[in-house]
This record gives structure tokens, C-alpha cells and sequence, in this order.
């Protein structure tokens, strides 16, 4: 099983890379050098390897992850990528895995499904939701800034898709997260959400991260 879904990893990787072409236009401010060398390396040494990302070998030969997973390749982990607009994601669901409501403020993300089947959906600004069920060889774009979010419903089979960004550094706000875990007021959060302070703990409690 390892051993095809694997294979199946790496021809997803190498097909689904073009979808990145697609975002590759101006989503972060134009540079005026063909590329970025970082502020913080003295005297470095520029060759192919400062171009090449490897992060995504763990793929390689593995089997689908107990949880949802992301491997990214942004300018954070491939500092090359800054000032190309241009930034990678590999989204791996197992059976119910979820990626759960969030938004990326700097980009728009054009995902591409290779394995499985995805419901996908996001919200615009007039509170209207959009979903889909994709099937493999799907494309959808969660526009930039939008609240989105992908879930697996499959019982039996995992789920893999790419996401391509038009910016380095998309940016990732987690709504759970970044409603329940920041230290907003509980009695804010009660009358926001029309509940009560206990039922706010709760969530909040089951949101903590575990030691």
C-alpha cells in the first residue's frame, strides 16, 4: 500500500506543480534584483542548492498521516521564494481528517486534488457560502482572504491535494484558533456567539494545546 501511494504522491507532486504557473503573477510587491539573496547571510554561497526545496521527500515512500497534515514550501522554509509570489502547499487528509475554517490574508490558493474526494467550501463577504465535492483532477480557488475550509468525508479512503499560492508568504489565520485561543474576553466571546461563559471555557478548553 505504501509503496503505490507513494508513486501515486510523486506523480501528483510533479503534475499538480504546474498549477503553480497559474498564480505566478504579481501577489507580492515587484523586486528590482532577479532574486533575494536573505538580509541575514554573510558572504553566502548562491548555487542550485539555494534554489531547490526538499522538504517534500518525506512524502517519499510514506504512508497517510493519523491526522490532517500540511507540508509547506513558502518563503519561511524555502527562503528562495521570496519575491517570485509564488508559495506551495502538500495537504494530506486521512478517512475524516479536516482542515478547519481558516483564511490566507496575502493570496489567493488554487488547489488541486490528486487522490481521494474533498468537500470543499469558503464564505464571501456577503456571508454566502460556496461548497464543492471535488473529485480527482479538480481544481478550486478559495479566493484571497475568504474564509475557507477542506474535510475528507470519505469512511475508507485518504485524501491528497496540492495548493498553490500567488504570494511567498500567504499567511495563515486559523478561526478556531484565532477566536477562541488569543485571549479574547470570555464575556465577549459569550455575547458574540450568543451563548454563555461556561460554554466558551469549553470550546476554549478543547482547543488548548496539550502539553
Amino acid at each position: 500500500m505504501a509503496s503505490n501511494f507513494s508513486i501515486n504522491k510523486l506523480l501528483f507532486v510533479f503534475i499538480s506543480s504546474f498549477a503553480i504557473i497559474g498564480l505566478a503573477i504579481a501577489g507580492d510587491p515587484d523586486i528590482l534584483t532577479d532574486f533575494v539573496i536573505p538580509a541575514n547571510q554573510t558572504n553566502p554561497i548562491i548555487d542550485g542548492n539555494f534554489f531547490t526545496f526538499t522538504g517534500m521527500r518525506v512524502l517519499v515512500g510514506s504512508d497517510p498521516p493519523p491526522a490532517f497534515k500540511v507540508l509547506k514550501a513558502s518563503m519561511v522554509e524555502f527562503p528562495a521564494l521570496n519575491g517570485q509570489s509564488v508559495s506551495y502547499a502538500v495537504l494530506e487528509f486521512p478517512v475524516n481528517g479536516t482542515n478547519p475554517p481558516h483564511t490566507h490574508p496575502r493570496a489567493s490558493e488554487l488547489l488541486f486534488l490528486f487522490q481521494g474526494t474533498l468537500q470543499v467550501g469558503f464564505v464571501d463577504t456577503t456571508d454566502k457560502l460556496y461548497t464543492q465535492t471535488l473529485q480527482v483532477g479538480d481544481l478550486f480557488i478559495f479566493p484571497k482572504g475568504l474564509v475557507h475550509f477542506q474535510y475528507n468525508a470519505d469512511p475508507k479512503n485518504p485524501a491528497l491535494a496540492v495548493s498553490a499560492f500567488g504570494s511567498a508568504n500567504a499567511g495563515t489565520v486559523s478561526v478556531p484558533n484565532s477566536v477562541f485561543i488569543t485571549g479574547i474576553d470570555d464575556n465577549i466571546l459569550a455575547q458574540s456567539f450568543k451563548t454563555d461563559v461556561a460554554t466558551i471555557q469549553k470550546i476554549k478548553a478543547g482547543l488548548a494545546p496539550r502539553p
